[in-house]
This record gives C-alpha cells, sequence and structure tokens, in this order.
C-alpha cells in the first residue's frame, strides 16, 4: 500500500505524483459539487440492540441465557437442546436477537425475522399516519412499509434483518442448512433495506443478484446442493463519497461477514462473490477467513485494500473481472493517507485470475442473466473452476485441480 511516507517528495512528473493529484481532485469534487449522498437516519431507537440487550437480561427455564455473541458452535449446541415450546418462547420473547444469531438454526433464524418483520410494517403503518411527520417523513415510512411487506412475501428466507437506520438485511435462496456450495454475494454502496431488491432493474440490486447467481447455479450443477445469500447485512458507503473512499465500513462489514462464514454449515464449501465497494469489504476479511472459503471472486472493484493477493493473506484462490465499459476502471487505484483502496485487482501485477466479463455491459451489470460474468461467478460457486471463461487473454485455470 502507498503512503505519504513512502511517496517522499516526488517530482511533478512522476507516476505516484500524478495519482496524488488525480486522488486529490476526485475528492475535492466529491465534497464540493454535492456528489456525495447524506443516509437518512430516522433517529428511532435501535430496535436490534434493544432486543440484543433483553435476551442478556433474559433466561429461560430459570438459567441465563448464552452470550449472543459467543460461538456459533456453543450457541447451535444450546439451540439443539431447546424444547419447540422452549424455542417459540424465544421467538416471541426476542425475535430481532434470535433472527440475527450466528448459530441459531436457519429455519429457526426465518421464522424469528418473520415475526420482527411483521412488528416492523405494524410500526411503519403507524407512521405513515403520524400528523408530526414531514412529507418526505410519511413518504419514508410507505416505503419502509412496502418493503417489510414484500420481504414477508410467501417462502422468503430472511436470514438477518435490522429495521435501524437505513435498514439491513439479508436473504437465503436455496437449503442452506444442507447446502454442499454456499455462494455469498456482497454489494457494494448505496445498499440498504430500501434498496435490497428492485422491481426495475432487479439484477442490479442484492436480491436481484443472488437469485440470478442460484438459478445459473442450479442449471449448471441440478444434482448439487447450493444456496445463495443475498447479503446486505453491513452498513455500506451511501454515494460515491468519503466513506466509500475509505476502509472505515469495509472494516466493520468485514467483521459481519466473518462471523455469517463461522456460522455456515462446517462442511460446506463458500465462495463469496464481491461487487464494487463489497471488494473492499472482502479484500479486508479475507485474512481471518477459515479455509472453508474456497473462492473470492469481485468484479467492479475499486480495489481490495491490497497491493498482490498475496497481501489478502487467504488460501482463497482470487478471481477479478471487470467490463470494458465500466467506469470503476477510471478511478486512481492506490491508497494514499487512508484514501483509496490499493492496486487494481484486473492488473497484471496483482496476480489474481482473471475472469471474463463479456456481456456485462457497465458498472451494475455483472449479474444480468445470459452474460458471461453471470455465468463465471456461478462455475466459480459450483465449484467447476477449470470451465470458466477467462478474460484479457489469462491463463485464469493454470494450475487448478
Amino acid at each position: 500500500m502507498t503512503s505519504f511516507s513512502e511517496l517522499g517528495s516526488p517530482s511533478p512528473g512522476s507516476t505516484a505524483w500524478r495519482a496524488l493529484l488525480a486522488l486529490a481532485v476526485v475528492f475535492v469534487l466529491l465534497a464540493t459539487t454535492g456528489w456525495t449522498a447524506v443516509r437518512s437516519h430516522r433517529g428511532a431507537p435501535d430496535a436490534l440492540s434493544a432486543s440484543i440487550s433483553a435476551w442478556r437480561h433474559g433466561s429461560l427455564g430459570g438459567r441465563a441465557l448464552p452470550d449472543p455473541y459467543g460461538s456459533p458452535r456453543a450457541l447451535g449446541r444450546w439451540f439443539d437442546s431447546l424444547t419447540k415450546a422452549q424455542t417459540d418462547r424465544l421467538v416471541r420473547r426476542y425475535p430481532l436477537a434470535v433472527g440475527n444469531l450466528n448459530g441459531a438454526p436457519v429455519d429457526l433464524r426465518f421464522r424469528a425475522n418473520r415475526v420482527a418483520l411483521t412488528q416492523a410494517r405494524s410500526d411503519e403503518r403507524k407512521r405513515m399516519h403520524d400528523a408530526r411527520l414531514t412529507p418526505m417523513g410519511h413518504s419514508d415510512a410507505t416505503r419502509r412499509m412496502n418493503r417489510y411487506q414484500d420481504l414477508l412475501g410467501r417462502g422468503r428466507q430472511i436470514l438477518s434483518f435490522d429495521p435501524s437506520g437505513a435498514g439491513r438485511a439479508a436473504e437465503v435462496f436455496g437449503d442452506l442448512a444442507h447446502a454442499n456450495r454456499v455462494s455469498i454475494v456482497v454489494p457494494g454502496v448505496d445498499t440498504d433495506i430500501l434498496t435490497f431488491q428492485k422491481s426495475g432493474r432487479p439484477y442490479t440490486a442484492t436480491v436481484g443478484m443472488a437469485h440470478a447467481l442460484y438459478e445459473n447455479e442450479r442449471a449448471d450443477a441440478p444434482d448439487t446442493k447450493t444456496a445463495v445469500i443475498a447479503w446486505a447485512d453491513y452498513t455500506s458507503p451511501a454515494g460515491i463519497g468519503m466513506d466509500a473512499a475509505t476502509g472505515k465500513l469495509a472494516a466493520q462489514g468485514a467483521v459481519r461477514l466473518r462471523a455469517l462464514v463461522d456460522a455456515l454449515p462446517a462442511l460446506s464449501r463458500v465462495s463469496l462473490m464481491c461487487h464494487s465497494y463489497g471488494s473492499v469489504v472482502c479484500g479486508v476479511a479475507a485474512r481471518d477467513l477459515p479455509p472453508k472459503v474456497t473462492d473470492i471472486a469481485v468484479a467492479g472493484s475499486p480495489g481490495m485494500r491490497a497491493d498482490h493477493v498475496s497481501d489478502l493473506g487467504t488460501s482463497a484462490r482470487v478471481w477479478a473481472m471487470r467490463d470494458s465499459g465500466d467506469w470503476i476502471g477510471d478511478i486512481p487505484h492506490l491508497e494514499v493517507g487512508g484514501l483509496g483502496h490499493g492496486a487494481d485487482p484486473v492488473s497484471s501485477g496483482f496476480g489474481a485470475r482473471l475472469l471474463s466479463a463479456d456481456g456485462a455491459d457497465g458498472h451494475a451489470g455483472y449479474f444480468e442473466p445470459g452474460t458471461t460474468s453471470l455465468d463465471n461467478f456461478a462455475r466459480v460457486g459450483i465449484g467447476a473452476v477449470q470451465s470458466v471463461s477467462c478474460g484479457n487473454g489469462d491463463d485464469c485455470t493454470a494450475g487448478l485441480r
């Protein structure tokens, strides 16, 4: 990674100096032209924290409840020891806590999150008729109520849900509890509860990305037990601003991503499919991911906060792709004083295996059905890595077995 001290006193014509100036211009523009979006915070109490706090002070059968942030395996064993009546009681009392506990049985999490979503929908219906709200507040309440209604749709499997702030969620496609292959879609900027799915251009939103990937994986390997997680369970940057240019939110997201992976079935093989700023999250998380993560594939990446694949500290195969029309290729790929995310993952010096992104059509098109980019994601996800389509003439399958 490049730092100010490493730049020394560069001459005005040096590559480092030109890159530094380019980066400075980008962020001056971002700060002065209004490109930076401001995330809306409702100011409501943090419902998830309140539920976790209640859990910490709660009991069952006269005994204290276990640490909600304890080992997923220990939590899993504890839940396995309970009767149905006891788990029903926990779901009623602490729906948000249970619905977000890594280690709780996935079916129980799905059920708990339906309870939490039902309550959140009721709360937003009340807000819709609150005379104290501004028109913008009424609009926000209406949009949230409609989103919660969508998430309560028949057959939806909501693995995590947090209505606080801009909102977070994760959804499962497939049978996660018994999957041999699990793919996790990690999205980029401007991802929250309202943008989790989109009716227009659905494959540019997390739910559409994950659903398209799941259908492609099933078509490619119908006999493989696969599951895909649409993971919008971290606070992403709002707009192309300072948060998007630094690693703070990526570091926080990486902690949550590692916790999710640790809770997945021990025998499953996991692949991370990371788009845009999501690739920064995956890069920060990589060093501490367990061996069950076999592959990390990034698309439209601004960088992974590393200069080389070896700096990621992971045994997973690292794949990268970028469409020729993706604007992300025009940003300065470096890190200076905490701004920027390091080397370009599709550059020859980074060391990733290059995948073709044919058909992707820009920054948001990598998961569009019928594209080579989606086909490549699916083949990585099912472990058919020898059949991927390489990009830029790269021999990306060299040395694979």
